[in-house]
C-alpha cells in the first residue's frame, strides 16, 4: 500500500492547525486512557487502519490492558469500562455517525452526569478531531504499520 499524497507537506499550515487540536486535547483535565479509548473506537467505526494502529500502540504504550483494546468494538456487552468510558463512547459513536445516530437529549444528559461543562465541550472537540484526523487518513492513504509511540 502506498499513500496518495504527503498532505502534511503539502498543505503544512492546515496540517499543524491539526496538530494544535492534538496538543490541546492533550492538554485537557481527560484522562489519557480515555482519550485513547475514545480515538480507537470513532477509528474502529470510520475504518481507520493509520489511526487504529497509531492509537492501540499509544493506548497500550499508556498502560492500558488488551483485554480493554480488543473488546473496545464490543464495549456495550462487557463490564470491562467504567461508567464515565461508557458515557464517553456514546458520545463518541453518536458524533461519528451523527447522520445516523442522532444526539438525543437522553445521551446528553447521560454523558453530563459523568462530564462537567468543560470536559464535555473537551470531549466533543477530541472526537471531533479524532473524525478529521480518520478522514484525512483515509482520503490521502495513510499507510498503517509504521508509527511508534514517543517514549515517555
Amino acid at each position: 500500500m502506498e499513500a496518495r499524497l504527503d498532505y502534511y507537506s503539502i498543505a503544512p499550515d492546515a496540517f499543524n492547525i491539526m496538530v494544535e487540536f492534538e496538543k490541546y486535547s492533550k492538554s485537557t483535565n481527560l484522562e489519557s486512557s480515555l482519550l485513547e479509548l475514545v480515538k480507537i473506537r470513532a477509528s474502529q467505526i470510520n475504518g481507520c487502519a493509520f489511526c487504529i494502529d497509531m492509537h492501540t500502540k499509544d493506548a497500550r504504550a499508556n498502560g492500558e490492558n488488551e483485554q480493554r483494546i480488543y473488546c473496545l468494538d464490543a464495549w456495550k456487552e462487557t463490564d470491562f469500562y467504567t461508567d464515565r468510558e461508557r458515557a464517553a463512547l456514546s458520545l463518541t459513536e453518536a458524533i461519528t455517525q451523527i447522520s445516523t445516530i442522532p444526539i438525543t437529549d437522553q445521551l446528553f444528559n447521560k454523558v453530563k452526569v459523568q462530564f462537567n461543562e468543560k470536559d464535555f465541550v473537551d470531549l466533543v472537540y477530541v472526537i471531533n478531531t479524532i473524525n478529521s484526523w480518520n478522514r484525512l487518513a483515509i482520503t490521502m492513504r495513510a499507510v498503517p504499520g509504521k508509527y511508534q509511540p514517543s517514549a515517555k
